[in-house]
């Protein structure tokens, strides 16, 4: 029998605040360029708003490490944030560059922030093997079959219906 199961995980909102702008800002701004960032330190302010919401939701703490962004519990935690304009849906892919197959971590947090930064959404969490086993590489010029994206560098890929829920750092 070929069934098509599907996880069902919450997505949890958060409302970004004048605070954690200002602490994301400050985090931001002694980060410099990101290794294989697409984007370069453009990007640094909404990564630290990442790891912040996820930080402060799960009670982790964070890491002063090339391989991964905060602890939560005995977990070493990289968070991966995207840019979005509208709720993320289920079947939206969340995305780690192919240089991150190098990082030493247990997981990967998946975080999607609003382009205004009003919202964060934490979209679920994945084992780092697991990660890897259930995604689909992409090269440079390659096309989403999906929607038409280009890819503009070497990527993996795997829909947030297939992530676990975000475990807190007491569990």
């Amino acid at each position: 029998m070929n069934m098509n199961i599907t996880k069902n995980i919450t997505m949890i909102q958060i409302k970004i605040t004048p605070e954690i702008i200002a602490r994301a800002k400050k985090k931001a701004a002694t980060v410099g360029n990101l290794q294989g960032s697409i984007t370069g330190s453009l990007s640094n302010v909404v990564g630290a708003i990442g790891e912040i919401v996820v930080e402060d939701y799960t009670g982790g703490t964070e890491a002063n490490s090339k391989d991964f962004d905060l602890m939560v519990g005995n977990r070493r935690v990289d968070v991966k944030t995207k840019r979005c304009n509208t709720k993320p849906a289920p079947n939206y892919d969340c995305s780690v560059a192919a240089h991150g197959t190098k990082q030493d971590c247990d997981s990967y947090v998946f975080v999607r922030i609003l382009t205004d930064h009003s919202k964060a959404w934490i979209l679920g969490e994945i084992a780092k093997p697991e990660f890897y086993k259930k995604a689909t590489r992409y090269r440079t010029g390659d096309v989403d079959p999906a929607n038409g994206f280009v890819f503009k560098a070497d990527c993996y890929n795997l829909a947030i219906q297939e992530l676990d829920s975000v475990k807190e750092a007491q569990s």
